[in-house]
């Protein structure tokens, strides 16, 4: 198995061990790297020549999530520019006060 990311070539190829059950674990820098957390997940794709890609798994959001997050919670209007954070935070998954 390969494992390629955005590094300077010369940092660019991981060798992983695999143990006998079929797994890989990646080491903490890589996962720095890629700024996941204990808990969450990975995607990997396969790609042509036996190769695999790896990301982060980014949660996708819901119109549902977004309309709900908020609801009778605010006790004045919001800003216009109050709604376009909260909006684009609900979209990427994340949580933000107004």
């Amino acid at each position: 198995m390969v494992v390629f990311w955005n590094q300077p070539l010369e940092t660019a190829m991981t060798a992983l061990a695999v143990s006998m059950k079929g797994q890989v674990t990646l080491k903490r820098d890589l996962l720095q790297y890629l700024g996941i957390k204990p808990g969450e997940r990975i995607e990997l794709d396969k790609l042509p020549g036996g190769e695999l890609r790896l990301r982060a798994e980014r949660p996708a959001g819901s119109i549902e999530n977004f309309i709900g997050r908020h609801a009778g919670k605010l006790k004045k209007p919001l800003t216009i520019e109050e709604m376009n954070r909260i909006a684009a935070a609900g979209w990427a998954g994340g949580k933000d006060e107004a």
